[in-house]
């Protein structure tokens, strides 16, 4: 029998409104394909998360990439991470404002640098030396970005936090976890989330599995929320990742009153689970066990 393949994307979790459905249908469910189609190829696990995240960076209707969320003096801070999980090497990038692909810059930073976290003008500079493009900020902005932030700034609505993410499993049995978000809107300049913290964010191992979460990253970093859905099933070997997503998100709202977050988490089978105690959470899979192939999502 063929080892399993697998992938689950995330395309954020918050009051995702009626209007706002089929994008993220449409935004997750395209990535997890992509990132599919490079499994089924015999690409890595790490190539097929920063396919589908960059997928999701080129969507503007999640908040990544283009459409990324501003601060308060309207500028765009990215946030990305991507780790592998057979050697638990990670690279992260945080705050950087001028390229369109930021998981692109955490995965040659994981690759081709000692380092773990790179942030602003420090990661910008990394990008140039490493022959990314550089683009003016207000391509990266869109009408959306800028009609949420204005409301926020009136008040009319409260700061909101989105983070894309995708897991998979490759079939040399290696697994990886990959994020992009542009943070909060309206956030203070400089503040970075969970998005590119180990363990925090996500996080993957080859010993257990890999996770990616997405929420109000305050919250999430205080339970280590990535990592904990994993050392679950490292302690409880039959653990479904469905279960251990739940016990996770559970924890969350019971140790922190975290009621805004949500996970995906994937186990060394390919089996998938996701959880999410905000109103909703975009997520779509992708699964080859053997001759048969099973897809999922939802918002």
């Amino acid at each position: 029998m063929k080892p399993p393949v697998s992938i689950i994307v995330h395309g954020g979790a918050g009051k995702i409104p009626d209007k706002a459905v089929e994008d993220y249908i449409n935004g997750t469910g395209i990535a997890a394909q992509k990132g599919f189609k490079l499994l089924k190829q015999g690409k890595s696990a790490v190539e097929a998360v920063e396919e589908a995240v960059r997928s999701m960076e080129e969507f503007p209707p999640l908040n990544c990439g283009v459409g990324s969320s501003l601060n308060r003096q309207r500028h765009i801070e990215m946030d990305a991470f991507l780790m592998r999980g057979n050697d638990l090497k990670s690279g992260a990038v945080a705050g950087v404002a001028r390229i369109l692909h930021p998981v692109s810059l955490a995965k040659r930073v994981m690759e081709d640098t000692p380092y773990l976290l790179i942030a602003g003008k420090g990661a910008e500079e990394l990008a140039r030396e490493f022959g990314f493009e550089l683009l003016d900020e207000n391509e990266l902005i869109t009408e959306d970005a800028l009609r949420r932030w204005e409301r926020v700034r009136k008040k009319m609505e409260r700061q909101v936090s989105d983070t894309v993410g995708a897991v998979a499993l490759d079939r040399y049995g290696n697994c990886a976890s990959a994020l992009s978000t542009g943070g909060m809107t309206y956030k203070l300049p400089g503040r970075i989330g969970d998005t590119p913290l180990v363990g925090c964010g996500g996080y993957a191992n080859d010993i257990v599995g890999a996770a990616a979460a997405t929420g109000i990253g305050e919250d999430l970093m205080k339970v280590v929320i990535s990592k904990t859905a994993l050392d679950h099933m490292k302690r409880r070997k039959d653990l479904h990742p469905k279960k251990a997503a739940q016990l996770a998100i559970d924890y969350l709202e019971e140790r922190v009153n975290g009621r805004e977050g949500g996970i995906i988490v994937m186990d060394m089978k390919g089996r998938v689970g996701w959880a999410f105690n905000a109103p909703r959470m975009g997520y779509a899979f992708i699964r080859r066990v053997g001759s048969r192939t099973f897809r999922g999502g939802g918002v």
